[in-house]
């Protein structure tokens, strides 16, 4: 029994020497699935309708040979500052409350809501890095931006804040973004450590998309410069080919 551990150990030390020569000496062909998350502080439009938010993304991305870079990901926003003067102004009472179904006190809670989804190019440049899989990393995407107001009262039934009525007050606004990165990725010699940080910018060439706000009764379809600038970090998965027709998870 101690002879086939011995050998099994020396069998797994030698595919970790050979993956760990690899990523060392080699530029790899490397797809790869990350996890990310964001704080992002907004600017044009956007900063007049909301606060700062935090996002989390998944992605997945390309490495070739060359270090050049591309593929897709998206993002889900999230915030809890919202400022949308007369929102609901039409259900307040005289005392400045908004009562459900049964006319109690109804608690409601506001919130910021989206995503972003872009398709990216870019290129790894082998700069301050342990190795050719490694270093500066800028790319840009193009895709598709949507934001909103949510509202919840999930303790209370409101039927005026409910199913179609309640599109009259979540100001959907969506449309085409650009979207830049610049920062570091790490694909770590001993495989363990794989990650990546920097700084990124989402420029939303956005429109209005309801036809009627209920509570101001304008119609709600302005053109909109949506900005959100933040840092992004994430946990990268390496799929990196060793060999024909294997595929190894880092």
């Amino acid at each position: 029994m101690n002879k086939i551990l011995l050998f099994c150990g020396m069998i797994l030390g030698a595919l970790q020497m050979s993956a760990q020569f690899q990523v060392r000496d080699s530029s790899l062909f490397d797809p790869h699935v990350s996890i990310s998350w964001g704080f992002q502080v907004p600017g044009g439009d956007m900063a007049d309708r909301f606060g700062n938010n935090g996002s989390v993304g998944i992605g997945f991305h390309v490495k070739t040979k060359k270090n050049w870079y591309y593929g897709v990901q998206g993002t889900y926003i999230y915030g809890n500052r919202v400022n949308e003067p007369g929102l609901m102004s039409n259900l307040y009472t005289s005392a400045g409350e908004i009562l459900d179904n049964q006319g109690q006190v109804a608690t409601i809670f506001i919130q910021q809501r989206g995503y972003c989804v872009t398709l990216d190019g870019g290129k790894l440049f082998d700069v301050l890095s342990p190795n050719p899989n490694s270093g500066i990393l800028v790319y840009g995407g193009v895709g598709f931006m949507q934001h909103k107001i949510r509202i919840e009262h999930q303790e209370h039934e409101i039927r005026f804040l409910e199913d179609d009525y309640l599109k009259g007050y979540d100001r959907l606004t969506n449309g085409l973004c650009l979207y830049q990165f610049a920062g570091y990725s790490l694909m770590s010699n001993n495989r363990l450590v794989n990650f990546f940080v920097g700084v990124e910018s989402y420029q939303g060439f956005t429109q209005g998309r309801r036809d009627l706000n209920f509570d101001t009764g304008l119609t709600d379809n302005a053109k909109r410069m949506d900005v959100l600038l933040g840092i992004r970090g994430g946990w990268v998965l390496h799929l990196y080919r060793r060999a024909p027709d294997e595929y190894y998870f880092d």
